[in-house]
């Protein structure tokens, strides 16, 4: 139960981080393509890498806190549902262009951001 407290907990955090990111991105560009879901993405995929190497890989953050941090937190802020959504409005909307490349920036985009984490929490954990 405690474990599903924690998850709880980070996701509430998790997805309001994600509100006020979206807000923010609607603001600062306009709503004409999901720069702030894009934004929540890359984070969150570059975020869940370094977590889940330094808990699993080095042991520097425990059960409890990657649990928190993984499962509830990033995981009530990344938004691959709200990414899905928004590219079939593209796309519904005759816009293919635009939906092609906001899945190529997200998909390239997490994989570089992840790829980017993971190698940060390995830099970091070697005591270099």
């Amino acid at each position: 139960m405690s474990k599903l407290l924690l998850v709880c907990a980070g996701g509430a955090i998790g997805s309001g981080a994600r509100y006020l990111v979206g807000s923010w991105a609607v603001a600062a560009w306009g709503p004409g393509f999901p720069w702030g879901t894009l934004a929540v993405n890359l984070s969150g995929s570059f975020l869940i890498s370094a977590v889940m190497y330094l808990g699993l890989e080095v042991g520097t953050i425990g059960p409890d806190l990657r649990i928190f941090l993984a499962v509830g937190v990033l995981g009530g802020f990344t938004t691959y549902s709200s990414f899905n959504h928004e590219t079939l409005a593209l796309a519904q909307r005759g816009q293919w262009g635009l939906a092609s490349a906001y899945v190529a920036a997200t998909l390239l985009g997490a994989w570089v951001a992840g790829l980017a984490g993971l190698l940060l929490a390995q830099f970091a954990s070697s005591g270099s």
